[in-house]
């Protein structure tokens, strides 16, 4: 698993950019761009004393690491969950920057709203309100790791494996076939 260091001087012209699963796409202080997740879901963790914990999801279409545009450096590490497909932002015409950011600050907005709730209630509720944040219009998601998963719905790494067994059980979770992607994390969404 390599680093995917980011150069400050990276135009925003620049065609788009693969991060394969689990690499990392930038830490919390160092300097950098801001990009678009075209494709793919990033974990975004905040430094505590000790280390690093979850603090939300960047999915399709957001944009991460518009605070270096105020301050210079990132205030959040991204990695990301799942194969991603990325490109520096603002893309193409400066006058649309300030739409495209009005709009992702709300998403963002709604975002935090729908992770804090991944947070509580039922284990099964938690794990399926997350395959409902990450299902492609297609049906199909791709699922983060289950320690990931854990990570996220504050569960135990049993608990969530115990979960999808029941909604694969269920035919909620129908395993499919994706290139590149271990079988036990590749599934058409039947809910």
């Amino acid at each position: 698993m390599g680093l995917f260091r980011i150069d400050r001087k990276t135009p925003a012209t620049a065609g788009p950019r693969r991060l394969d699963c689990g690499v990392s796409l930038y830490r919390a202080g160092d300097e950098g761009v801001a990009w678009r997740l075209r494709r793919g879901v990033l974990r975004l963790d905040s430094p505590q004393a000790g280390g690093e914990r979850f603090a939300s999801l960047a999915i399709a279409n957001d944009i991460v690491g518009c605070e270096t545009l105020l301050f210079g450096v990132y205030t959040f590490s991204a990695c990301a969950l799942t194969d991603c497909e990325i490109v520096p932002w603002p893309e193409g015409e400066a006058g649309l920057a300030g739409d495209s950011l009005l709009a992702t600050l709300a998403r963002a907005q709604q975002r935090a709203a729908e992770v804090v709730a991944l947070r509580g209630g039922q284990a099964v509720d938690r794990v399926l309100a997350l395959v409902r944040l990450l299902v492609e219009s297609d049906g199909q998601v791709v699922l983060p790791t289950r320690q990931a998963i854990a990570d996220i719905t504050d569960l135990r790494f049993e608990t969530v494996s115990r979960v999808i067994k029941q909604l694969e059980r269920s035919g909620i979770l129908n395993p499919a076939r994706v290139v590149g992607v271990h079988a036990t994390r590749s599934f058409h969404y039947a809910g």
